[in-house]
């Protein structure tokens, strides 16, 4: 006489069967799962992009103050505050270069999470539970060290953001010196007698 014995399959193969059919009945899941990336990464790009300009920014407002530095005497009040001046700009010019690297990891990040996110929509259409397993796990820990070094990196962007506004006020102090104001009247002067003398030629 024959016995007919009928395994079970174990909990969590069939738990993971489960999923993935649930998954791959759902079109949204995979879409949410490859656009959510994709716009992420686009959000990276923009902040990336306005990273690269306030650095460029720093270094131009570097280069002026290390001109005003050469003009001005050693010792003096001027030449003191334009060193505080150039201090400043250098902590700020770290500050950004560490923002648009985390800024630029993040991006790569995200866009792994992305293609792994493909990867495994492809292993749930054919079934490979050990493919999609690994694929979840990793877009999972990429997603995460994304969102990480972007929340890190605005979060740099807005302490120097706080540590540009001090410069600002200083110079504004500087501008409002006498002797600012009379070689600007002076650069002003001439740039009009020049203009007046192409305008009657």
């Amino acid at each position: 006489m024959l016995t007919v014995v009928r395994c079970r399959p174990h909990r969590t193969e069939a738990k993971v069967f489960q999923q993935t059919q649930l998954f791959s009945n759902n079109p949204f899941g995979v879409l949410t799962a490859i656009v959510a990336p994709a716009i992420l990464t686009n959000a990276c790009s923009v902040l990336a992009l306005g990273t690269s300009n306030r650095i460029a920014r720093v270094v131009d407002r570097t280069r002026v103050v290390y001109g005003e530095l050469a003009r001005t005497e050693p010792g003096t009040a001027g030449h003191g505050e334009w060193l505080e001046q150039l201090a400043a700009l250098r902590t700020r010019g770290k500050m950004l270069l560490r923002a648009l690297r985390l800024v630029y990891a993040a991006l790569g990040l995200f866009a792994a999470s992305a293609l792994v996110s493909v990867g495994g929509s492809v292993a749930t259409y054919y079934g490979i539970k050990l493919l999609f397993e690994i694929a979840a796990g990793l877009a999972v820990i990429t997603g995460a060290s994304a969102v990480i070094g972007l929340v890190t990196g605005c979060t740099l962007m807005v302490h120097e953001t706080s540590r540009g506004a001090e410069p600002d006020q200083r110079r504004a102090v500087l501008d409002t010196r006498p002797g600012f104001r009379t070689k600007l009247a002076k650069r002003i002067k001439g740039v009009l007698s020049a203009w007046a003398v192409d305008k009657s030629f």
